[in-house]
């Protein structure tokens, strides 16, 4: 196939050509700063030159590097301008873009998948991909009873491939490590492999979309095309228009990019209330504004199932933090696991790391930016190990929640959002708004 090099040999290749290229680059940039060159211009060229490669040879693999790149690509905000600029539009065709596969091997996979005459199934098929992405490509078609549909079709031998590429990208930890320094590259990547295990498995994210779509069906505000047929390999469901959130981005007006980033949080948060379940690979070539206004989500490939919604916990300390008491925030902290009982915290540092997360529901309104991300950033990029990003220990229960929650940070920043997002939190997260009628009997805080 043109778009999944399978051979492990071709694919460690191309990936083993990342860490040689970057030693070229580090030993090029001590030379210059030997010669004159300030440190800070050397580590400036040495990043940009890093990026230029990076997203050159993901786009290139597609795959596990692919899904990578688009995992880095929600963290684009948070870079520094001069670095960001001339990538955006590469990390944009990451996000949605690659290769289609050969017709004759759409036709073979589904074939074997839905029999010799799977022609029968549909009124019409477009044999050109209307999207095609990391594990999969989406074929418009029109099915037997006359709806437009969407097919999507898993690459043959994507699993395969694709787990075995996170075994050559845990090798280049440092080298992500210069692109987005405070990044934990190995976190990232266990989470990225398991999540995709689950999206290889077509049946269980056509369980998970039905469920959205059944929630959501009339909702105001969003819409969730219906599964309407699946099996291991294909997955067939409602067609939507929309335009892309990558291009609201772009193009879009203050008051579009205002109503997406609104809508978005809310999904976010009204989602495990509402279903039990977190989308949890919220990166823009996921959602679609609609025409009628609402906000059209797709791929629930990836979803944290909260079957009791957000633990309670996650509003309480929001709350707590926003009330100034950082001892009793520590405490919670300390006994939810996020900090070991051997690990003491500056609370100064740990109120500054957890501001971007907490800064916005404390304010009836926020401005999400470029420029505010980067300077959050800029926090936590302290490699010592005094650092709070390295003294924090994240508890399984809260690992896709706060991946979610971090890279939801990206979008609205990459939106530039102005919106009343304490709101949202009021209405959806439970633990947040004040008990209206607290028992002074209670202890101060309830965990659970």
């Amino acid at each position: 196939m043109s778009d999944l090099p399978r051979r492990a040999v071709t694919r460690s290749a191309k990936l083993a050509t990342l860490p040689l290229s970057f030693a070229g680059r580090a030993a090029l940039g001590l030379g210059k700063r030997i010669g004159g060159k300030s440190a800070e211009v050397v580590a400036q060229e040495v990043q940009q030159r890093t990026a230029e490669q990076i997203f050159k040879v993901l786009g290139e693999l597609k795959g596990g590097a692919m899904k990578l790149g688009q995992a880095l690509s929600i963290f684009e905000a948070a870079l520094p301008q001069e670095i960001a600029g001339p990538y955006r539009a590469t990390l944009t065709k990451l996000q949605e873009a690659a290769p289609p596969l050969p017709v004759s091997t759409v036709h073979k996979v589904l074939t074997e998948q839905l029999g010799d005459d799977w022609r029968r199934h549909f009124q019409s098929f477009d044999d050109q991909p209307a999207a095609a992405a990391s594990i999969g490509q989406v074929h418009r078609a029109v099915w037997q009873d006359g709806r437009e549909v969407a097919v999507k079709i898993q690459y043959p031998g994507a699993g395969k491939a694709l787990l075995g590429d996170f075994s050559q990208l845990a090798r280049l930890g440092k080298l992500f490590g210069v692109l987005l320094p405070g990044l934990d590259m190995k976190a990232m990547l266990n989470e990225l492999r398991e999540r995709i295990e689950e999206e290889l498995d077509y049946l269980r994210e056509a369980e998970a979309q039905h469920a959205f779509a059944i929630e959501f069906n009339g909702d105001p505000d969003f819409h969730v095309p219906d599964v309407v047929a699946a099996n291991e390999m294909v997955l067939v469901t409602e067609w939507m228009e929309g335009t892309p959130l990558s291009r609201i981005i772009a193009d879009g007006t203050k008051e579009q990019r205002d109503l997406a980033g609104l809508l978005f949080v809310r999904f976010l948060f009204c989602s495990p209330a509402r279903v039990g379940m977190l989308h949890a690979d919220p990166h823009p070539g996921n959602f679609r504004m609609m025409a009628d206004g609402k906000l059209g989500i797709l791929d629930f490939g990836a979803v944290n199932r909260l079957p009791d919604g957000y633990p309670n916990a996650f509003g309480q300390l929001t709350r707590i933090f926003n009330h100034g008491d950082m001892d009793t925030v520590m405490a919670g902290l300390r006994q939810e696991g996020f900090i070991r009982d051997d690990i003491e915290i500056d609370p100064d540092a740990l109120r500054a790391f957890l501001a971007p997360y907490v800064e916005p529901t404390a304010v009836e309104e926020f401005t999400f930016s470029r420029e505010w991300l980067q300077a959050q950033a800029a926090r936590v990029t302290d490699l010592r190990p005094t650092n709070v990003l390295r003294q924090l220990n994240l508890p399984p229960t809260y690992v896709l929640i706060h991946r979610v929650h971090a890279a939801g940070i990206g979008v609205l920043c990459q939106l530039g959002t102005t919106a009343r997002f304490r709101n949202e939190v009021i209405r959806w997260v439970p633990g947040f708004a004040d008990d209206p009628d607290p028992d002074p009997n209670d202890e101060p805080l309830a965990i659970g």
